[in-house]
């Protein structure tokens, strides 16, 4: 990772932080003062948004090291574990508010009275709806501008917070406009959002699973990867290709034949041109290495 992404990384991270971390004390008072246990469960969405932007600065600082003696792959996949842990959680924060909203749920049902929730914490939850859904589309284009794994997935925590806001609102303002026979709105409303949290969740760690178990490439790059092989003057039948992913970086190993009569001088070559098209296409960081064999 180049030090200018690194830096444009940190800084679009710092900026989520700090308004999570406005967000989450606004939440929680907005929650307490507004007798809302959605607004409150809420809040403690926002705290594990402001725990993972934490958690994306240090590991992207990391993965941004250069090739060691320890790594000789570089530090890519602690990227990839930072996408992880953060779909981790997520996911952990999913079930525990599941847990709490239906808790809450089976309280009301069962007779025991609880506060309705005020219009301050409909306010709250309605701006807080606003802010993170800003956030979501700055945070995503980032990540899609910067190729960064870690970012967008990020981004995609900012969005759940959104959506457990939408949920939010509409628990609350039907417990309020509807009244107090209708206050199971308020944690059915914390039930449903939990829900959509978890399926996001299990969507960011799949692919960080697949990476770290190893998985090659789409079958349709590695065609790509051939076909720009055999675009080169004097290689033929590539073959035992092997590819994985590095973090926001691809490793392609390849065995490709050519004239066994030719210099080792033009073999190198054209060996290297191979090379250059593969990271011309797929970025300056793609580990290629690349077995040469006489055309049988």
């Amino acid at each position: 990772m180049d030090l200018t992404r690194h830096k444009e990384i940190c800084k679009i991270t710092i900026i989520g932080s700090i308004v999570n971390l406005l967000l989450l004390i606004f939440k929680f008072v907005a929650g307490i003062v507004g007798h809302s246990s959605a607004m409150i469960a809420d809040a403690v969405h926002s705290l594990s948004d402001f725990v993972t932007d934490i958690i994306v600065v240090v590991f992207v600082r990391i993965s941004g090291k250069p090739e060691d003696e320890d790594h000789s792959y570089g530090h890519g996949k602690y990227e990839t574990l930072a996408t992880a842990i953060i779909g981790l959680i997520l996911f952990f924060v999913g079930v525990a508010l599941m847990v709490n909203g239906v808790e809450t749920m089976l309280s009301i049902v069962k007779g025991e009275s609880l506060v309705a929730p005020s219009m301050v914490a409909l306010v709250a939850a309605a701006l807080s709806i606003v802010v993170k859904e800003l956030l979501y589309r700055y945070t995503v284009y980032q990540g899609k501008r910067l190729k960064s794994q870690v970012v967008v997935a990020n981004a995609w925590h900012h969005r759940s917070d959104a959506f457990s806001s939408i949920g939010t609102l509409v628990g609350i303002g039907g417990a309020i406009c509807l009244g107090d026979k209708w206050i199971i709105l308020d944690p059915l409303a914390a039930v449903v959002v939990s829900a959509l949290i978890v399926k996001v969740a299990v969507q960011l760690l799949k692919p960080c699973v697949e990476e770290l178990l190893e998985r090659s490439l789409p079958s349709d790059i590695e065609q790509e990867i051939k076909a720009m092989i055999l675009s080169v003057d004097g290689v033929t039948s590539p073959h035992h290709l092997r590819t994985r992913r590095i973090g926001n970086n691809y490793a392609i190993e390849v065995h490709i034949r050519m004239d066994g009569n030719m210099t080792l001088t033009e073999a190198h070559r054209i060996t290297t041109t191979v090379e250059s098209l593969l990271k011309k296409e797929f970025g300056p960081e793609t580990h290629v290495g690349i077995h040469t064999e006489p055309i049988k």
